[in-house]
Formats: C-alpha cells, structure tokens, sequence
C-alpha cells in the first residue's frame, strides 16, 4: 500500500496497512491508542494549521513502511501525548501496559527540566534517547519516522528554525538512519536538510536535473535494457532498475571534488537484483566483460560487509556513449536489508517482535559505554556524532580478523579498539609487516600489529591523530586525570598557603561541622572536588577559610596578603583594562572580566559558546562544538552568553571557490556589499583547472548575517562551493 507523502493518513489506512505484513496482528490496540490520543490532543493544531492527529497518524504509517510491530505504531500514535498534552506516562501503561508504556517514555523530551542552554537541552536529550535505545532498539525508529515527517512539513516553520532542525537532522538523525541501515529515511532525510539548509543550491540542483529528465530517462531505459539482454546471454534471471542519485550525495560529490554540476559524469546509478551471492558475482563478470570498468572504483561489501550490514557490489564502468554509471549488485535480501536496515531483521517470535541485528545493538552498546565516561553532555554529543560520519576503511588483525575504522584511522585507533590499556600504551605499530609511525593512516587490507611501552602515556597531539570516537575519548579521559591531579594538588598547595595565616591546617579544616555545610551549598561531596576547583581558578581559597573557619580564627590578626595571593587575580589581572571586545560575553554575571575569543573557532554572535578559566588570561570563548574546547577540563569551563545589548562587528573569513571567469570577484564582492556587509580584506587565487579560490574577510554583527551572505555568495553564477573558514 501506498499514500502520497503529504496525504492526510487516517487510523484505517494505518491498520489496513499492517495487516498487510501482519495478518493475525492486533489492531484494535492501534484503534484504542488513537482515540486516546484524539482526546488529549483535542483541538491542537500544527503550525500549517491542520489537526494535530495528522502528525501521529503518519509517524503511524511511515513504520508500517518499515513493517514494524503493533507496539511501535501504538507509540507512534501516543508519542507526543505525554509531551504536548495533560496525560501522564502512567495513564499510558494503565491502558496499554508496560512495553507501549516505556517505549513512550523513551521518545519523549525531557521538558520538565531546566537547561542553561538549548544546545545542553538538546544533549541532554538525546543522550536520554541513547540510554531509551539500549534498553529497545525502536525508541531510535520511532523517532526516526517522527523527524522524517517533520521535516516532511518543515515549510510551515520560521526559517530560522527550520535551518537549526534541518541542521540537527543532518547531525544526528540522517547518520542514525544511515548506521541503521535505513538507506531510504536516510536519503529522504539528507535531501530535504540540503532544501532549507542550502536552498540556492537545492533549487539550482532541482532546476538542472529537470532540465535533463527526458535525456536521463530515456538513458535509463536504454541502458537496463541492454543490461537485461546481456544477463540473459548467461542464463542470468534479475531485476535491473535505474536512477539518479538523489540531491544531497551530488551536492557532496560536487563540494568534495571542487566542481560544479555539469562536470559530475556518474549521476545515474543502475541496480541488479538476483536470487543469490553466485549469480551476483557471476553478473559482475557479465558487466566488466561488457562495459570497462573504472580502475579503483569497485567494492565488495558482499564479502566485507558494512558496519550496518549493507551488502553488495559496486563498479563504475563506462557505459553506453561514453557515459560513467555506477552499478549496484545485490540479492533481493540484500536489498531489503539496504532499504529497511534493522528493520529488515525483524523476528515474530513467541508473541512479539525482536531484532536479530546483533551489529546495530553492540553499536546502541558502546554508545552506552561513552554515556558512562562523558559526564559532559555536549562532549558525549559531539563524540557520536564523530562515530556517526565514519566511513569505511576495513584492516586485518595479525590473527586475520577484519576490524572496520573511519577513513583518515591511524594505528592509535586500532590500539584502543583493542583495549585501553594497550591504547594508553601504544608508541608504534608494524603495518603489513614494516614499523609505521603513530601517525600513519591505515589502508583497506592494512594488517595491523600494535608495538607498546610501559612508560608510555597519551598525550594531547594523540587526539590529532585520531578519528575513532572510542579513542577520543579515552585520550581526553586520561588527560583530564593527569589535569585534575595537578589542579588538586595546586589547590592544596594554595588552601594551606592560605590557612597558614591563622595558624591553620588542612587537617584541622577537614574536622570542622561547618565544612560539610559549605560542601553541600557548593554541591559537592569532598574537599578534594573544590580544591580542583581553587586549582583551576574558578574558586579563592579565601572563599574557603571566611566560610568554614571559626569566627574566633578569623578574627586573628592576618597580614595583608601580597599582590599574587588571590588565584582570582591572577586569572583577571587585566580584568579592568579596555577591550575592544568589553562586555560583548557576559560571564556568569560578573562585569570588567578579560574576555579572548578563541581563534581556533572564532565565534561570532549566534554561535553556541562556552567560556574556560585560563590562569593570568581571563575567560576564553570557544563555540560548544569547538574540538578544543571538548580537550579542555570540564572544571574549568564557565558559563558565558552573549550579551546582546552590546553590538559588536566581528571579522569571518569565507572561502569562496568558483570558475575563474572575468569579473567573478567583483560579482562576488557585489553579493557581499549587497548584504550590507564590509569586506575588510580579499585575496584570490587561481588553479591549474580554471578555477579561483577566493578567501574573503569580512565584518558580521551575528551568524544570520553570516548566513545571508553565504546565501547570497551561493546563488552567483559561477560559484561552486562557499564556505566558514574558523580558524
């Protein structure tokens, strides 16, 4: 069964649709989850104005699309009732039992607590989600069909804000459906982020495929006929289908290899479809004997599957006219597993469904693992998203076992995906049987041997040559131990400095009623947490002594403590001196503070930011998503905003690369002053293959200026690729 994507879906054509698959299913149970949600929703409405039942209801029929069980469309169904409306999760498991019940719960916001800022909200959230899907592997597929329907009906939203979901779509949800294995909501997904995020060139895209659209189909046609002859010569009976790729994978292809639309020549991919792994590599033989293959672009995911369990075989070979299409090889399981994932790998056993995929839980595992080690939610975020875009590049162990790592992996991340210690340990490796430095890139068909020391340790340029996210964040856990030590024992240092002036120790300290009270205002549990704190300057350790010392001590004469006592001003020595940047971050409430932006990200307005502590160097901003700023020790960080009624101008650079035609670059700088904005410095380049790079500075007061120029840039003639250059 089918219904247009935009349709209105009633409950009938949900269940009719399940039966479909599931004849012997329940769907009263979905008859029951709707009205229950038709009550409580009442007479909500969408931001297009339409009844909110339309939502759930096709959340509902999109997992029917994946063939899922009745409990995950019941939720689908409920999924926002716990959220938007009056009822409670426990009248959810009174009238449709527990499973339906936590299901709910897990796809649900955490709305009832407060955040300091969205993007902790939006960490928090789906680390929440993270745990929901350790616990049942459909939380994260409701969830999935939730956002794609959203984003199916983002146009009824303000721009900004379908650029922030759209973004976040493209972060999290399009690499999750891709890591499942759910090609199709994958594809979906990307093409409507690469719509609101990039619009210019979504439409520029949209307006020369359709241009081509009787050439291509007639291609198509042509082309899998003679692929259908040639498979018949050979007694080969399969499906041989074509198609152009979809929008996002050319907009990559064109911003990876620096060129423009009419220069991609592999815009069509064709598929065969046969009945086993034998007729499949016996079609390849079929095509390589009748089309010249391209050196270098075939790949057996047959025999070394995706992480996901995508299985095939892909060539590039040169086609009919000269034209390079790509080919796609696979069974009809194959295929079923490429566009349904997990979903494909659904069991009804002993009354309800199970996942047999055993990859996709170890995966929901070790995002578990991370949760417990990243107590930071934004770090825990930024390090799946790492694992997220991982492509493939597959090495063996000297026993012949295949390990898969991301593209750019270094023997380092063999080392901790085999255990930490041996990672912590590790100071080089024999590749293929040769010793390679640690900062070697590992190769397809690479074997691997890890060399290791005793007296090794990580150290901060190992995260540079990492890709892995397990070994990312084993790096950073060791050395925020080794910085807490020294912050702790800087701390003590400083505590007992300070005591000593009321003939007092840290000993003595530790026995007094009135510490475990100033522990408990401070929200810790031990000294030792808030001497880190003294360490890392965040805390004087005059804050201490007034608070816990008797007033008896206090009152003792103290002699008035020299210039570099106070950790404080040491850290904001320069804190009442004018900067150019005064009062652009508010920190935590407290004025005349020094204030540097980090050159690493230069963030500007609009950017999501944090602040970390820096002993003689006041508070430096990073964007949240900074890699340095997730380096940095979390008891340093500082919470900083920035303070609007303070306008300020700062300097981006953009690069810009477009063909090198006369008169670009004042086409451009025209796009630029259009937008009302100064061009503080340009330089332009020129390469071998008629293109210019051009790397613009320019003055932006937040990052929705930044945004119309960039749009602006993208929609001149010519242009390639425009991008943010942050350090």
């Amino acid at each position: 069964m089918s219904l247009s994507k935009h349709a209105d879906v009633t409950i009938d054509d949900v269940c009719n649709a399940v039966l479909a698959y599931y004849p012997d299913a329940d769907v009263s149970v979905l008859k029951r989850a709707h009205e229950f949600a038709e009550k409580v929703h009442g007479d909500q409405k969408r931001h297009s104005g339409e009844p909110y039942m339309v939502h759930p209801r096709s959340v509902a029929f999109i997992l029917t699309e994946l063939r899922l069980d009745v409990a995950s469309i019941a939720t689908a169904i409920l999924h926002d009732t716990v959220e938007d409306t009056h009822a409670t999760l426990e009248e959810v498991e009174k009238q449709f039992g527990t499973t339906i019940a936590t299901l709910v719960d897990g796809v649900t916001k955490l709305s009832k607590i407060t955040f300091k800022t969205s993007e902790e909200k939006q960490a928090e959230n789906f680390r929440k989600m993270i745990i929901a899907m350790a616990k049942d592997i459909r939380v994260i597929l409701v969830k999935l069909a939730d956002r794609l329907h959203n984003m199916r009906t983002l146009e009824h939203l303000l721009p900004y804000k379908q650029k922030a979901i759209a973004q976040e779509t493209l972060d999290i949800y399009a690499p999750i459906a891709n890591r499942l294995g759910i090609s199709s909501v994958k594809i979906e997904l990307e093409d409507l982020c690469l719509r609101y995020l990039h619009p210019d060139i979504y439409y520029k895209l949209a307006s020369k495929v359709h241009k081509t659209k009787r050439e291509r189909e007639k291609y198509i046609e042509e082309v899998c006929a003679m692929i259908q002859e040639k498979l018949k010569e050979y007694d080969l009976h399969g499906t041989v289908v074509g198609r152009p790729k979809h929008f996002h994978s050319i907009y990559k292809k064109m911003e990876r290899r620096k060129i423009d639309f009419e220069q991609i020549h592999d815009l069509i991919a064709f598929r065969i479809l046969l009945d086993n792994i034998t007729e499949c590599y016996k079609a390849l033989g079929v095509i390589h004997a009748t089309y010249k293959p391209v050196p270098g672009r075939f790949k057996d995911y047959i025999a070394i599957p995706k992480a996901n369990k995508y299985q095939s075989l892909h060539s590039t070979v040169i086609g009919p006219h000269g034209e390079r299409i790509e080919i796609q090889i696979r069974t009809n399981d194959m295929h079923q597993v490429a566009e349904h994932g997990i979903a494909a790998h659904w069991k009804y056993k002993e009354g309800r469904f199970e996942s047999q995929d055993t990859n996709a839980v170890e995966w929901v595992n070790r995002l578990l693992e991370w949760h417990k080690d990243l107590s930071d939610p934004n770090e825990f975020l930024e390090t799946v998203k790492i694992d997220l875009f991982a492509e493939d590049v597959y090495v063996f162990t000297p026993n012949g076992d295949v390990m898969e790592f991301p593209f750019g992996s270094s023997p380092l991340d063999f080392a901790y995906a085999v255990h930490t210690d041996v990672g912590n340990r590790c100071m080089g490796a024999k590749v293929n049987g040769k010793i390679v430095p640690l900062k070697y890139r590992l190769k397809s068909g690479d074997t691997v041997e890890i060399l290791t020391s005793t007296t090794q340790t990580p150290s901060k340029d190992w995260l540079k040559l990492v890709k892995t996210s397990k070994a990312k964040a084993k790096i950073r856990a060791y050395i925020k131990i080794q910085e807490r030590s020294r912050a702790l024992a800087l701390g003590k240092e400083m505590l007992e400095k300070e005591l000593r002036l009321y003939s007092y120790t840290v000993q003595k300290l530790l026995k007094l009623p009135q510490l475990e009270e100033f522990l408990r205002r401070k929200g810790t549990k031990t000294l030792d947490e808030v001497l880190i704190y003294v360490g890392y300057g965040r805390m004087q350790p005059q804050t201490i002594s007034q608070a816990v010392l008797p007033p008896e001590v206090l009152s003792t004469p103290k002699p008035e403590p020299k210039a570099d006592d106070s950790v404080l001003k040491k850290i904001f020595d320069n804190a009442k001196k004018r900067t150019e940047n005064k009062n652009a971050v508010t920190v935590e409430n407290i004025d005349n503070i020094l204030i540097r932006f980090a050159r690493c990200c230069n963030p500007i307005p609009g950017d999501s930011i944090v602040g970390f502590v820096s002993r003689g160097r006041g508070v430096t901003v990073h964007t949240v998503a900074c890699p340095k700023a997730l380096d940095t020790e979390s008891d340093r960080k500082i919470d900083v905003t920035w303070n609007l009624q303070v306008p300020i101008k700062r300097h981006v650079r953009i690069r810009v690369l477009s063909h090198d035609t006369a008169g670009i670059l004042a086409n451009m700088s025209q796009a630029i002053s259009g937008c009302g904005v100064n061009i503080s410095q340009a330089n332009i380049r020129t390469t071998k293959d008629r293109k210019a790079v051009s790397m613009f500075e320019v003055e932006v007061a937040n990052t929705e200026e930044l945004a119309k120029v960039l749009s602006a840039l993208e929609a001149r003639k010519g242009v390639i690729n425009v991008e943010r250059v942050k350090s």
